[in-house]
């Protein structure tokens, strides 16, 4: 079920579904891609995986177990609504047998968005339902329309780092050594996603070189922070922005059980962890 939120010039919509942003407007301006065929999400939840470990197969407590689908399961189950207002709306979702037949934690992961006078706060917060410690990963994937204006193309637009970055693709290639600015280009993403490990920034821009127009995501907490669209395809009007809370768990395929993947967060019995970020829209 979608939910609608507005105040002032700001308004979002969010579902029940993955508890999956749907839309963010300014003054009636849309900004989030609005699903299409070049990829059918709007602004996915993550978890417990960021990505997949190879095969989605892993080890949790000397047992085998296999994600579904890639990036976890949450951005594929249907959340329970828990309140809203006028300003923000909560979702949860809690362990089930099919959650712990991919994932052998107990927890409730809520997801609750409000807001802003600049656009919507996005907060996570995964509770260790049980009674042992539990691990995972953990981020967002929100997509921004590219172009903003109907008068604009894709490659009107640049990627602005809060501060200077050493950024590499995937393939190593060196992007920008202590540079902050991304020219947007299909070519830029013929390799996969680019991330930073361990980012100087604490926000990122997509911001139109033609208008006023951008949009911000700022990521106090996280540990790494990816740009993507798919490559080569025309129909893909959109970059995502994307602050995960590291590197994501392929990076830790060196050590197939969980509890020893370096970047995966622990959270022990009847513990709470709060991961947020913001959307600012211009």
């Amino acid at each position: 079920m979608l939910y609608n939120i507005k105040k002032n010039n700001i308004e979002f919509s969010a579902d029940t579904f993955g508890a999956e942003l749907h839309s963010v407007k300014l003054e009636g301006r849309e900004y989030l891609w609005q699903c299409g065929e070049a990829w059918k999400r709007y602004a996915p939840v993550l978890f417990p995986f960021v990505c997949s470990p190879e095969g989605r197969a892993y080890r949790a407590e000397g047992r085998d177990y296999k994600m579904k689908a890639n990036h976890g399961f949450a951005r594929d189950m249907e959340f329970e609504f828990v309140k809203s207002d006028d300003t923000s709306v909560e979702f949860v979702l809690r362990s089930s047998g099919e959650t712990l037949a991919q994932y052998p934690y107990d927890f409730a992961l809520t997801v609750r968005y409000t807001a802003t006078e600049k656009g919507v706060k996005v907060e996570n917060i995964v509770r260790n339902t049980g009674g042992k410690t539990m691990y995972f990963y953990l981020g967002g994937h929100p997509a921004f329309n590219c172009p903003m204006a109907e008068s604009e193309s894709f490659e009107d637009y640049d990627i602005v780092y809060e501060k200077p970055e050493h950024i590499a693709d995937p393939a190593g290639n060196v992007l920008a050594d202590k540079g902050d600015t991304l020219a947007v280009t299909r070519k830029l993403f013929d390799n996969d996603a680019i991330m930073i490990d361990k980012p100087a920034s604490k926000a990122v821009t997509l911001k139109s070189r033609r208008s006023e127009r951008a949009v911000t995501v700022r990521f106090p907490q996280s540990e790494c922070i990816a740009v993507w669209s798919p490559a080569g395809d025309d129909r893909a009007s959109f970059v995502c922005l994307e602050p995960w809370t590291s590197v994501p768990v392929y990076a830790d395929d060196e050590y197939p059980d969980i509890e020893k993947k370096p970047h995966a967060l622990s959270l022990g019995a009847g513990e709470e962890y709060s991961y947020s970020y913001g959307i600012e829209v211009y």
